[in-house]
């Protein structure tokens, strides 16, 4: 220490104020890419709650589908076993068969929709 109490060692006050605003942008900075980054998570939070609420929305219609598909193929069954000759039976089958076409065509429209539906929610929640 020198005879006047200070150490020899002064920062001058010009230097002070510029390291000041310095860590004052640091910081302003900071807090910018930490609200940037929330925004980001509860936009990627969101999307993945569309997607998961969409998932199973469909899980549950192709188990429906599915559920009527085999409820179907008892009836079939059935009325197979009924049957009282091979014409019959194949009557039986070429109405099945028809059925069966027509609504698989409807219900791989219905999931179409619902794929679109989706695809388009979660565009226009990221553009949000």
């Amino acid at each position: 220490m020198t005879k006047s109490g200070k150490t020899g060692f002064e920062i001058p006050e010009q230097m002070r104020d510029f390291a000041d605003q310095s860590v004052d942008q640091a910081r302003k900075a900071f807090d910018e890419y930490m609200s940037a980054t929330r925004k980001a998570v509860g936009s990627a939070e969101e999307t993945a709650q569309t997607v998961k609420a969409s998932a199973n929305d469909m899980g549950r219609t192709a188990l429906e589908y599915t559920e009527e598909h085999v409820s179907a193929a008892f009836d079939l069954a059935q009325k197979m076993v009924r049957a009282k000759d091979p014409q019959e039976m194949m009557q039986l089958q070429s109405e099945y068969l028809k059925k069966q076409m027509e609504a698989l065509g409807e219900q791989v429209r219905e999931l179409g929709d619902k794929a679109t539906r989706t695809a388009q929610d979660m565009a226009r929640k990221t553009r949000d």
